[in-house]
């Protein structure tokens, strides 16, 4: 998907997509973020856990993140890994993505943002759900990065306005991870929960619910 950012620079956008302590602010289904460690100055492990509409179970993640500036343009690029103190939580289940990334392209003032994911939600989901997802719920999670896009400067001003670790990497105080701490998270390795008996008039997932949006 894409979506123009009108009156949103390249850096605002990229900033937003990286500023953990800000996504809390805006994205109302998120139950829970956290940086992990670092590998590089640019590469990350973090945790990313979402609240699915009832009566499905919530999902999270353990996700490699790395980042590049591109000139005057941005991407960042994620994947699921294992990390051997954070194994699946008794109440969630364990989604993988298995690439997901965000292309920002910079047009002066403006933004265009480009995404694309190739994600296991596991469990075996009905189809209303999927189809719900990828028509509705997708595009209006775009439609919230924008206005968050808006409200970022004035937000930032005044929480820490020049904390950016993820351009400045000397103010990363993060632990270093040995890429040996981590092994590729495939899908087929997770339970699989069975979720397709749920009907569509007991569950619930609005045109404005983000439920299945995620960080970067």
């Amino acid at each position: 998907m894409k979506i123009v950012c009108k009156d949103v620079t390249a850096e605002t956008l990229y900033d937003v997509l990286h500023d953990t302590s800000y996504r809390k602010k805006w994205d109302s289904n998120m139950i829970d973020t956290y940086d992990i460690g670092r590998l590089t100055v640019n590469a990350d492990v973090g945790y990313y856990s979402w609240r699915c509409p009832s009566p499905l179970k919530n999902r999270d993640f353990i996700t490699l993140r790395s980042w590049l500036p591109l000139g005057g343009d941005y991407m960042i690029i994620n994947y699921s890994v294992k990390h051997p103190k954070y194994p699946q939580k008794k109440d969630y289940v364990r989604a993988v993505s298995v690439q997901t990334g965000y292309l920002i392209k910079s047009n002066g003032v403006n933004s265009t943002l480009f995404y694309m994911t190739q994600v296991d939600p596991k469990g075996s989901l009905p189809k209303w759900v999927v189809n719900k997802v990828s028509q509705f719920v997708a595009p209006k999670a775009m439609k919230k990065i924008y206005k968050a896009c808006l409200k970022y400067p004035e937000w930032k001003r005044k929480h820490n306005p020049h904390l950016k670790p993820w351009l400045y990497p000397e103010q990363n105080t993060l632990p270093s991870i040995s890429p040996a701490e981590l092994s590729l998270q495939h899908a087929d390795s997770l339970e699989n929960i069975d979720e397709s008996g749920l009907s569509e008039e007991r569950g619930h997932i609005s045109d404005e619910d983000d439920s299945y949006s995620k960080e970067s």
